[in-house]
């Protein structure tokens, strides 16, 4: 996708943290923009500070972790603009517990946010772009955690590798099927959002999280820190995101330090080790 003037793109989570910086970029380049978020205060916000015609922007909170909800959304990006060409699968929550301390209800948010939050974006907006003779790109907002397996973070972590899986089935599918619609995978490291306060969201349905003690207080703590101390920005993965789209390039890995530990997995997969576990 080379051409983002007066296209459309569908931004999810777009009031905070990557989908805001998105949201921004987009809107630099003479989008159209369609802006989902839970949070309806930040996300009117995020519209109203963006600087373009009211007439080329549509904010609609949204649940995605309810498909009726990421239908509706797909529906009225495409009546209100006609079609959507930048598709940015984008919103997320994250829950630090120990495996055995996550509740039926943790795993529910989790999953619903992270993964089936993707899984509906794919079901009602993907079809629709492949009927589109200028075609589109599709943007699934994974992270590292879909390319490691951090303790501490079992429902993230099982999210995360579901949208690296998902992509990359799509990448092929796509391929195959000789489609004008590309996709690419984002899979940040820490990067300072508040995606460590992410309970702020959670929806009444769920219930609250249980206080974090002893192992899973730790990882808790540790999270938070790494989140706040990440050196890229949200910005910075909005550039990497776009850079993407127009080289068509799949994986979007910004933080290339990451590198040594992907490989290190890899190498324990391939040697059939246990896996080795970083400080």
């Amino acid at each position: 996708m080379k051409e983002f003037r007066d296209r459309t793109a569908v931004i999810t989570g777009a009031a905070s943290g990557i989908g805001l910086e998105l949201a921004r970029r987009a809107a630099a380049e003479g989008m159209k923009l369609v802006l989902a978020d839970i949070e309806k205060d930040k996300l009117d916000a995020t519209a109203a500070g963006l600087g373009i015609d009211a007439n080329r922007i549509l904010a609609r909170r949204t649940d995605v972790s309810r498909e009726e909800e990421v239908k509706a959304l797909a529906d009225a990006a495409f009546e209100r603009f006609g079609g959507v060409h930048l598709l940015c699968n984008n919103a997320g929550v994250g829950l630090t517990r120990v495996s055995w301390e996550l509740s039926t209800a943790d795993w529910n948010w989790v999953l619903g946010v992270d993964l089936w939050s993707v899984v509906h974006g794919v079901q009602h907006f993907v079809p629709r772009m492949l009927q589109q003779a200028e075609g589109g790109h599709v943007v699934n907002t994974s992270s590292v955690a879909g390319l490691l397996s951090t303790p501490g973070m079992a429902a993230y972590n099982v999210a995360k590798h579901g949208v690296v899986t998902l992509s990359e089935t799509m990448y092929g599918e796509l391929l195959a099927a000789g489609a004008k619609v590309g996709v690419s995978l984002l899979c940040p490291a820490w990067v300072p959002t508040a995606i460590h306060e992410s309970a702020r969201n959670r929806q009444d349905r769920f219930g609250a999280a249980q206080a974090a003690e002893g192992l899973s207080a730790g990882y808790e703590a540790r999270m938070a820190a790494a989140v706040k101390s990440g050196r890229l920005t949200a910005a910075d993965m909005a550039n990497e995101v776009f850079a993407a789209v127009a080289e068509n390039r799949f994986y979007v890995i910004p933080h290339r330090k990451i590198n040594n530990a992907i490989q290190l997995r890899m190498d324990d997969i391939l040697g059939l080790r246990n896996p080795t576990q970083l400080p």
